[in-house]
C-alpha cells in the first residue's frame, strides 16, 4: 500500500452499526478509505466485513486501542484481513484517553513502544500500521515505526506542523469534522454537540494549545473560532475548501466526519465539488 492508495479523501465513521451497503456507496462516491472509529475490538471482524463488501476502498482502524485489543489477537487478525484482502487494510492504533482506560494504563509512550514490539514480532509489517499522533514524541515514533500518523481533531495549522516532523515520505492522514448547512448558528449548534465532549480531555486540550487556541477558546462548549475550525461549516463548496486546506498543509489523505445526521447526503452533495484527482 503506498500513501495514493488512500486517495486525497476518505471517510471517518465510528464501527458500531456502520452498514457495508454505506460502506459500498462510499466506495461508488470515489472515497478511497473509510477509517473505522470508537476503538473496535481486536478480532477487526467489522472491519472485514467491509471489505468484503467493497473492491477496492482501502479500511482502516482510526483507531484501535493499546488498552483493550491485544497485540498478539490483532496481530492474528490482520495477517487473517490481508490473506483475504491483499493490500486493502491499514492497522491505525493508539493509545486512547486517559479518562477513559483507567489507572492501569500509565506510562502510555512506553506502552506504545511496547505494542509495537509486539506488531513486529508477529510480522505485521511497518508500512501498513499507522498510530494516533498529536504532539512531536509520538509523531516522531509514527514516523520511526509505522507508515504515518492520524492525527483527530486537528486545524491544518496542526497539519503543517505534523508533516514538518513526520518529513515529505511518512504518511499524515488529517481527520476533518464538517457540517453542510449554510445557516452558521444551526451548523455551529450540531458542532459543539460532538466537539464539546473532546473539550475534557488532557490530549486534545495541550494540542489544541500548542496550535494557538487560547484558554478561552477551549473551555467548553468552545469558541465560535474554535468551533469553526474543528467542524468546518458551510455550503459544499466552501466545506470542501475547508478540506482541501489540509492537503495543501501537507496532508496526504483528509478523513472526513460528517455531522449531520443523513451524512451520506452530505458525502452525496460534497463528491460533486470535491477535487478527488488533485
Amino acid at each position: 500500500m503506498t500513501n495514493s492508495d488512500l486517495g486525497k479523501f476518505g471517510v471517518w465513521r465510528h464501527y458500531k452499526g456502520f452498514a457495508p451497503a454505506a460502506a459500498r456507496e462510499i466506495e461508488e462516491l470515489g472515497y478511497g478509505a473509510l477509517w473505522l472509529g470508537g476503538s473496535p475490538p481486536a478480532d477487526l471482524l467489522v472491519a472485514e466485513s467491509l471489505l468484503e463488501a467493497t473492491e477496492s476502498l482501502i479500511v482502516g482502524t482510526s483507531i484501535v486501542n493499546i488498552w483493550t485489543a491485544p497485540a498478539e489477537t490483532v496481530a492474528e487478525s490482520f495477517h487473517r484481513i490481508d490473506q483475504r484482502f491483499p493490500g486493502r487494510f491499514l492497522l491505525g492504533i493508539g493509545v486512547g484517553h486517559r479518562e477513559a482506560n483507567g489507572a492501569g494504563a500509565v506510562k502510555p509512550y512506553e506502552a506504545l513502544v511496547a505494542y509495537l514490539d509486539e506488531l513486529d514480532a508477529a510480522g505485521v509489517p511497518k508500512e501498513r500500521r499507522a498510530l494516533a499522533a498529536l504532539g512531536p514524541r509520538v509523531l516522531k515514533l509514527a514516523r520511526d515505526r509505522t507508515a504515518g500518523a492520524l492525527p483527530y481533531l486537528t486545524p491544518p495549522e496542526h497539519t503543517r506542523t505534523a508533516r514538518e516532523t513526520l518529513g515529505a515520505e511518512a504518511l499524515l492522514v488529517a481527520e476533518q469534522k464538517v457540517v453542510l448547512d449554510d445557516d452558521v448558528a444551526r451548523a455551529r449548534e450540531l458542532a459543539r454537540g460532538t466537539v464539546s465532549m473532546y473539550l475534557g480531555l488532557v490530549n486534545y486540550l495541550g494540542n489544541l494549545r500548542r496550535v494557538g487556541f487560547s484558554e478561552e477558546d477551549i473551555t467548553k462548549p468552545g469558541s465560535d473560532r474554535l468551533i469553526d475550525v474543528l467542524a468546518v461549516n458551510g455550503t459544499p463548496a466552501e466545506v470542501a475548501a475547508g478540506l482541501v486546506a489540509h492537503l495543501d498543509a501537507g496532508a496526504d489523505h483528509v478523513a472526513i466526519q460528517p455531522l449531520n445526521e443523513d451524512y451520506l447526503e452530505a458525502l452525496r452533495a460534497l463528491a460533486a465539488v470535491l477535487p478527488f484527482t488533485r
